[in-house]
């Protein structure tokens, strides 16, 4: 299994195959740290911002406790020699940007949810980054570097050594420590530093008497090292994508393996020594063998320098595809969480250096049933950009796309949108292809049949109409869903097209303010066009009375309606926080209002449609119905909305396949499913109606409990209260035995208020199920209950003298 901290999960994965077997989560913040119980290797410890400790039976993927720090914990150490503490790095008390490297006692203490707050102060003013700080030969001590800083603190003799380095910048380059790591045997200790050399620190017992030797390839900052588990070799990383076998610390002898595509984060071996895993910017696992052979790589969603692509949903493989790798563009599968391949768009190769101008991919734009694909990619110059438009077949026997056409300095300047006309099943007949561009034109790219003989395919494309309005820049463009009109903003204007005559129909303004995007309705309501403005404003307009339907003052940086419904998604930016509304075109009423949704920026969405709707009991998620919204913020986190809670989003499959079909896992549950059926096959003969709980079918708790093997299930104690509550079914009272309740109040304060009056025969009205059917039963209201009392206490006697 290779282990890995995940946003606020930890991720297992399956070395073998790759594959994603298990998510955990529980933490409420980002996962700083995760290190193996050294006492037992089928668990694991993890810490969080959120200021806890959480120990995981990984195999399982079930947490067995969470101790509550209590304070932000930036990193995480566990040693061997330590049986009941564990070391991480917290921020100082003091306020200021500092953090100290502590101890935390793990009480013994019972239950799943217990307090550590017992900490003692190991070391002062040491760096947040996990890689800072290392631990000695079987924890005789600890090392900490920061800036130009090494000190070593010996747990024994409570000793401190501190050595310092040069601040100046000399000739040979900067000396700032960059990372740390110890010999597993031997008292050595290698550090990097941010001009690419690796020093090696020897007799660190004495203050004065040390003495350190230099490595030295990397021609820039040394990002992480890692000595093999013997310390007979030490291999260090950088920003050259090259992975460096240091064979004998003492002669320098190395090997290398290249080309691993992005810049080196961190390096970790495998207890046995048999592996070796690097972890790279572009959000990539490579797994090396200890001959320094490429094994295999787990790719993530590629983390780009910036996202110029948008979001965009390839209709074929419902991947989502953007930016990848310089010049690439990256097919991404969401239910996977890997990469299903990579397109070289640029073709070129990409130098990995600053301030070059070199092509880079800004624009994609799928057909409708995903057999065209467009791509823009453009190299700024001083003078003018140098633009090229592509046209993508989609090949069924090679299964990947092919080059069709190409297409020079499509426009005179940077093109700000494209789209195609999506007509459904008449796409090769009538497929269109729409650019805007900065050169205050839009123009319209259609297939035409190639007459020369010698061409390699049978269709080429080329320009069929150019369009412009007042010398105005064109900023956005997009189709109505039947096809035949075409929007157009320019400016602060939107300009709506016939797609086959080319004739200018009408046109909306709303200064002040340019169109930052527009969209047109669909289904019901495909007859508004809605835009969204630079200055604040969403308005929508209709199309067949050509007036302003409503507007609304919102901030509004994404607008992305659902293709398979009429709902659209706006995404607003005001105080530093994003905000999600969801509308209708047809009401300015949002549906659904999600204020706060991250603090983060987020600059593009996307609508992903489902393989089979979701059934979902909340109306107010009814839009996530169909399709699945994701969101992309600026610092490149993709984040998405669920209607599930988390227990049930991190259920294996496997487990939710083998509750569906009733598979007896365990003796436990052979037992209760054989008793559950013969008391269903009774019920039954006896010809009554048999009534389920639900909640007790559908509870991750008893499907835990049946499913999870007995010796790494938590202590009864905690889970016998989970267990019993999941059983329980909830009693729903009848409008009797409220009416009877407020009855019994009623008696006891007899000056009722109107307004209770009121409520009390609201609810006496709910119609039951039997009259619904026809068979209506004689019920008093309350008022007329309320009267019958008072006869009843009336005093008749009087009446018997007549």
């Amino acid at each position: 299994y290779l282990l890995c901290a995940s946003g606020d999960f930890v991720k297992v994965y399956s070395v073998a195959t790759e594959e994603t077997l298990r998510l955990m989560g529980g933490h409420a913040d980002l996962v700083t740290g995760i290190q193996l119980n050294p006492h037992n290797h089928t668990q694991l410890y993890s810490s969080s911002l959120d200021g806890s400790i959480k120990l995981w039976d990984f195999m399982d993927g079930i947490p067995i406790k969470t101790f509550s720090v209590g304070s932000k914990l930036l990193a995480l150490y566990t040693l061997a020699s330590s049986e009941d503490s564990v070391f991480v790095v917290i921020p100082k008390s003091d306020g200021k940007d500092t953090f100290q490297l502590v101890s935390v006692k793990m009480t013994k203490a019972a239950g799943q949810d217990v307090e550590a707050k017992e900490l003692s102060v190991i070391l002062d003013d040491v760096d947040a980054s996990p890689k800072h700080i290392a631990f000695g030969r079987e924890g005789e001590y600890v090392a900490s570097v920061k800036d130009v800083h090494l000190q070593v603190y010996f747990f024994k003799w409570k000793l401190l050594n501190r050595f310092s380095l040069s601040v100046a910048k000399t000739k040979s380059g900067n000396n700032r420590f960059s990372c740390i790591a110890c010999h597993p045997t031997e008292d050595c200790i290698a550090t990097g530093h941010a001009d690419g050399k690796i020093r090696l620190w020897r007799n660190f017992h004495h203050r004065k008497e040390y003495t350190f030797s230099t490595l030295h390839w990397h021609h820039d900052i040394v990002m992480d090292l890692a000595f093999s588990v013997e310390g007979t070799s030490l291999l260090s990383g950088g920003i050259e994508s090259v992975l460096v076998l240091w064979h004998n610390i003492s002669d320098c002898r190395k090997d290398f393996l290249p080309r691993l595509g992005s810049a080196i984060k961190y390096i970790s071996i495998s207890p046995d020594g048999a592996l070796c895993c690097t972890l790279h910017t572009d959000n990539r696992i490579t797994i090396v063998n200890s001959n320094l052979r490429f094994s295999k790589s787990i790719q993530g969603l590629i983390r780009s320098t910036c996202v110029k692509t948008g979001l965009v949903v390839d209709p074929r493989t419902k991947a989502l595809v953007l930016n990848g790798e310089p010049g690439h563009l990256q097919f991404y599968s969401l239910q996977s969480d890997q990469q299903l391949f990579s397109l070289d768009i640029v073709q070129r190769q990409y130098v990995h250096q600053a301030d070059l101008n070199q092509a880079d991919l800004v624009k994609v734009a799928f057909s409708a049933q995903g057999k065209w694909l467009a791509t823009v990619e453009e190299r700024e110059e001083l003078t003018d950009p140098e633009l090229q438009l592509k046209l993508w077949f989609y090949d069924e026997e090679t299964q990947s796309f092919k080059l069709n056409t190409r297409i020079n300095t499509p426009h005179e300047d940077h093109i700000t949108d494209m789209c195609f006309r999506d007509m459904g099943e008449l796409e090769d007949d009538s497929l269109i292809l729409v650019t805007t561009g900065k050169d205050c034109v839009f123009k319209v790219w259609m297939m035409v049949e190639d007459t020369d003989p010698e061409a390699q395919q049978s269709v080429s494309w080329s320009c069929d109409f150019v369009g412009s309005y007042h010398n105005y820049q064109a900023t956005n463009c997009c189709f109505s869903e039947d096809g035949s009109l075409l929007a157009v903003s320019f400016q602060e204007t939107v300009t709506v097209w016939d797609s086959v005559t080319w004739d200018l129909k009408c046109t909306f303004c709303h200064p002040p303010g340019k169109i930052r995007n527009i969209c047109f309705g669909k289904l019901t309501c495909s007859k508004y066009l809605i835009g969204a403005t630079d200055h604040g404003f969403l308005c929508v307009w209709n199309l067949l009375s050509c007036a302003l339907e409503w507007s609304a003052h919102l901030n509004v940086l994404v607008l992305q309606p659902d293709p398979l419904s009429e709902y659209i998604a706006a995404v607003s930016w005001l105080s530093k926080e994003s905000s999600l509304f969801v509308f209708k075109p047809n009401e300015p009423r949002p549906i659904y209002i999600q204020r706060n949704l991250c603090k983060e920026k987020i600059q593009l969405a996307a609508f992903v449609p489902r393989d089979e709707p979701e059934t979902t009991g909340s109306e107010k998620y009814l839009w996530l119905r169909r399709s699945q919204l994701f969101f992309l913020t600026d610092t490149q986190e993709l984040l998405t909305l669920s209607t599930k809670s988390l227990e049930e989003r991190l259920t294996p499959s496997s487990k939710q396949l083998a509750v569906e079909e009733s598979l007896p896992v365990t003796p436990f549950s052979l037992l209760l499913g054989k008793h559950r059926r013969q008391q269903a096959q009774e019920d039954t003969g006896l010809g009554k109606l048999v009534v389920h709980s639900k909640h007790e079918q559908d509870s991750p708790a008893v499907k835990e409990l049946l499913h999870t093997p007995a010796h790494v299930l938590p202590s009864a104690s905690f889970l016998c209260p989970v267990f019993i509550n999941s059983l329980l079914i909830s009693k729903e009272k009848s409008a009797e035995e409220i009416a009877d309740e407020v009855e019994m109040e009623s008696e006891k304060t007899e000056d009722d208020s109107d307004e209770e009056r009121d409520v009390t025969e609201m609810e006496q009205e709910d119609t039951s199920p039997l009259e619904l059917l026809g068979e209506t039963t004689c019920k008093l209201s309350k008022a007329q209950e309320r009267e019958l009392r008072k006869l009843r206490k009336m005093d008749y006697s009087w009446i018997s003298a007549f």
